[in-house]
Order: structure tokens, then sequence, then C-alpha cells
């Protein structure tokens, strides 16, 4: 099986384009998670995907077959909205047998099936509960049970998780991931959390302004951002300026770094950096120096905030690598080579 392919896919609303030109391939079993701050379109390509909008330009191809004209109900796809959409006065089994007994399946078909997906979700003997006894935790199984009754080829998620508080999220997030692999079902979920997206993508794929700024493995996208947008987006990132010296040698912060290349064809960039990989020395060792303007301990991790030629630099450590450094103290920042990537402003 090929998976799906989105070719040239856009989607206006008058002179909006909510979604421009975006062409994405997504190999059988892949699961993805599509990310992006609010209004930058894609919920609108899940729901062109799903066949709830038709696109204005472009075509959606599922296992080598064109589905851009075919209707929802048969495109062979599971799908969980955000607000479960679950039938309250039905119980858990007539929620998840509910589909089945659309396409006229037997009563005997329905019970087996059901059965079967409560294990799956571990809800085994749940079929007679009503749905207004269960937890979010549980609400939401039922209301994956019922989109995989009928084995989809496609199985799509708009923000499943975002109602539940983080503990029981992140639970659901392993588990999610954990039932997808075991089916090996093609997987598209949108999400606008990043920590969700890292958790479970093969493949993320970054959207601003409807169009694709980056589609990669969740690690090449947290280490290689494509550019500003993404780096920023993509967990915590310092972006300093860049300034090009008299001999066009790359200097952030008056620091000259020869090891980093200016792009072809960029006039503006930046030097992104992750603050666990910022180093606090002594000043004055060839280093940017500057002044430490708040220590934030977290527990698990410790921040400190630097502020050199009035710019923030934030640096993270654990407790054990942790700064003997406070508020108002001189300090050196070191920003390994290794670990700065120029990117496009």
């Amino acid at each position: 099986m090929s998976g799906l392919a989105l070719k040239n896919v856009t989607k206006q609303f008058g002179s909006f384009h909510a979604v421009d030109d975006v062409d994405l391939t997504v190999p059988h079993g892949t699961f993805v998670c599509l990310l992006g701050p609010s209004g930058c379109g894609k919920t609108t390509l899940l729901r062109m995907i799903a066949g709830l909008e038709e696109p204005t330009t472009g075509s959606i191809v599922l296992d080598d077959q064109d589905i851009t004209p075919v209707p929802t109900h048969k495109r062979n796809l599971g799908m969980v909205f955000q607000s479960l959409a679950l039938f309250p006065h039905l119980s858990v089994g007539d929620n998840i047998a509910y589909p089945l007994r659309i396409r006229g399946a037997s009563r005997e078909e329905q019970k087996r099936r059901v059965e079967e997906l409560l294990r799956m979700i571990h809800l085994p003997g749940f079929a007679d509960r009503p749905v207004s006894k269960l937890s979010g935790g549980q609400r939401q199984r039922v209301a994956i049970a019922r989109a995989l009754a009928l084995s989809p080829k496609l199985f799509l998620l708009d923000e499943p998780l975002s109602a539940l508080d983080a503990k029981l999220r992140e639970a659901m997030q392993v588990e999610l991931r954990q039932l997808q692999q075991r089916l090996g079902i093609t997987t598209i979920v949108v999400t606008h959390d990043q920590r969700e997206a890292m958790t479970m993508a093969d493949l993320v794929v970054v959207m601003g302004e409807g169009r694709i700024r980056q589609a990669a493995a969740p690690i090449e996208i947290y280490r290689k951002p494509a550019d500003a947008f993404v780096a920023d987006f993509i967990g915590s990132t310092n972006l300093l300026e860049i300034a090009i010296d008299g001999s066009g040698r790359i200097t952030v912060l008056g620091q000259a770094m020869p090891e980093l290349k200016m792009p072809a064809g960029i006039s503006k960039a930046a030097v992104s950096v992750r603050p666990e990989d910022v180093q606090i020395t002594a000043p004055g060792m060839g280093t940017i120096d500057g002044t430490v303007t708040f220590v934030r301990d977290l527990g698990g991790t410790i921040e400190t905030f630097v502020e050199a030629s009035g710019t923030t630099i934030v640096s993270v450590a654990t407790p054990r690598e942790r700064p003997d450094v406070a508020a108002g103290q001189k300090v050196g920042i070191k920003l390994p080579a290794e670990n700065c990537v120029v990117v496009k402003q």
C-alpha cells in the first residue's frame, strides 16, 4: 500500500487562502501530526482529507485512488472529533457498534467486534455501561474504538486530547501511539501541542499561514528547523541576530563564529540555539558576557536568564549541572557552534 498523497491542495474562502498549495506524501502506516498555531490551516487540511471540505484546487490520493470527489462515507476512514460526538443516550457498546449497524452488520458481528475493540482499548466488560458514567479518558477510548470499528484505511483525529487534564493527556498520548503501532494504520492528528507531536509522531508537519513550513521526523524538526518560525514554534529556543563583520564572518552579539555559514540566497537570518545547549561559564573567557537577570528552579530543570547587549538568552540545566549563579552576577555565555543553526527569518 502506498499511503496518502496531497497534491497541490489549496482551499480558498473568498480571497483568503486557508490552505495554500500543500504537497505532502504520507507512507502507509505512518503516524502524522499536523502542528501549528491557531488559524494556520491544519484543521481545514484535515477536513479536506476527510471529505468534509472540498479543495478549491488540487487532489487527495489514498492508496493510488483519487478520493477528491468521493463523499466522506465512502472514503473508508475513521475520525475522532474534538467534541468526541458520542451519543449520550446510547450505551458504550451501542456507540461503538453504530457504524457497523449503519453498514448492515449482523447482531453477532456487531457484538464480536465491540468486544474485540473494548479489549483493545482496555475497557472489557463496559459494553452496557452508559456513556454518561464514563470518565474523560474512558470516553476518549470509546470514541477511538467507534472510529476503528470498520477497520478504516485512514484514522483522523482533530485535537483529540485537548479536553483532558495534563496527566491523563500524556497517558493517552502513549496509549494512542501504541494502539496505532499495533494496528499499523495511517493516522493523522491535528494538534497545537508541540510535546504531543514530539511524543507521538513519525512525521511532524509544521504549518504556518496555510503552508507547510517543514515536514520531517520530530528530532530533525527540533534540531534542524527549516526557518525561524519552525525553530520558535517547536519547543523553546534562543533566536539571536546575526551580523557580518568586515571579514565576512558571522558574529553573534559581537562574538565571531567562523564555523557558521550564511546559507545561499538568504539575506536575513538568525542563529537558533536551544536553551539546553547554552553553557554558562566565567566571564571574560572569549565568551559572550552578560548579567544574570533571573533564575527559575522548576524541579527537574533550572532556567537561567542572562542579558547580553540588550538581548535575553535562556540556558537550561539539570539540577546536577546547575550553575552556581544568582541574579545580578556577571557570567559568560558559550554557544557551541555544533548546536547552532542558521535559520531564515
